[in-house]
């Protein structure tokens, strides 16, 4: 017996096997992270102009608000959900919440309004498919043009300015030289990550995710976790729209166009699989950084917009193929 072990330690096959098995672990882990630092030395190889603190910054900035939604959506696509209805809620936030932040009302009044419209249109979302047993792309596509054309009505199709220079802070101003929007995406990361990793509510969102049957089976309350997650994604694309509104200084109806997809790539990019029951906030958010990195790198190339988006859905695509290649091997 002591000689067969002796034997496998010994054996360079089992060696290689294992240190196969540590390189695959490595690369399941931290694989999305080696992406986006690879994509950083790139671009700051095409362009010396990338790798600096300012621009560097810039990236987080710009891209906080699609992170911020992406990391809504990413419960959601954990459950074998899906959003595509958080663009147009952000653009039917942000004339509301522009309607209340032009001086006549105290600041706490517009970020109330920002959370009081996106929990709504979420819970509406999530008994629709929960109640109403409504496939989600269904439920949610016919959100995205109801909450479209509600931000068209309220505003008369035409954008809202004026706001308040306290208002104007949360999305413009810095503290400790960091901006606000990056402070906010950070506290959102923060909490989901908790929420998902701490908490009953994130035990049964994967288990939802895994296999539905048997969350029922024990004892979970499906439906209500459903309606939870739907809410909680309309309160961040809420929060999204409203710090988005000031960082631009108007409400406007058109605005939040294509967000939805973004955040849905943001997130698949970052390892959350399309089959349920796999994802993390840390891959979502290096998956939104990534897409930020890349739109960042060829506007300073000065590629086309239209190229642009020919390789974000060339990225897409890949990280779906991935994710449907580790499902098929599983």
């Amino acid at each position: 017996m002591s000689a067969n072990i002796e034997n496998i330690k010994q054996n360079p096959l089992n060696d290689k096997q294992l240190l196969k098995g540590r390189s695959k672990n490595v690369m399941q882990k931290y694989g999305i992270l080696l992406v986006l630092l690879f994509l950083c030395v790139l671009m700051w190889i095409l362009t010396p102009h990338f790798l600096t603190v300012t621009n560097l910054v810039n990236i987080v900035r710009q891209m906080s608000t699609i992170g911020i939604i992406a990391i809504g959506v990413t419960p959601i696509i954990i459950t074998k959900g899906i959003d595509l209805s958080s663009g147009s809620l952000v653009a039917l936030v942000s004339v509301i919440v522009a309607s209340f932040a032009q001086g006549n009302y105290p600041l706490l009044i517009p970020i109330l309004m920002a959370v009081v419209v996106g929990v709504a249109v979420g819970l509406i979302n999530g008994t629709i498919i929960a109640k109403g047993l409504l496939a989600p792309f269904i439920a949610t596509l016919g959100m995205m043009t109801a909450a479209r054309g509600a931000a068209m009505l309220y505003s008369d199709g035409r954008p809202i300015g004026g706001l308040s220079e306290s208002f104007k802070f949360i999305g413009q101003g810095t503290i400790l030289g960091i901006p606000v929007p990056v402070i906010i995406f950070a506290l959102v990361g923060v909490a989901t990550w908790i929420i998902l990793n701490k908490t009953k509510i994130g035990k049964y969102i994967y288990a939802i995710g895994g296999n539905e049957h048997a969350a029922v089976t024990a004892g979970i309350n499906v439906k209500k976790v459903l309606i939870l997650v739907y809410a909680y994604a309309g309160l961040l694309a809420g929060l999204a729209g409203m710090t988005l509104t000031s960082r631009i200084a108007s409400g406007q109806p058109q605005s939040g166009l294509m967000f939805e997809l973004d955040a849905i790539a943001a997130t698949v990019i970052g390892g959350t699989s399309l089959f349920g029951g796999i994802g993390t906030i840390g891959g979502t958010i290096i998956g939104a950084l990534i897409i930020g990195v890349v739109n960042n790198g060829l506007d300073l190339m000065g590629v086309s917009s239209y190229w642009q988006q020919i390789v974000k859905g060339a990225i897409i695509v890949a990280a779906v193929y991935v994710d449907s290649r580790k499902n098929r091997t599983k």
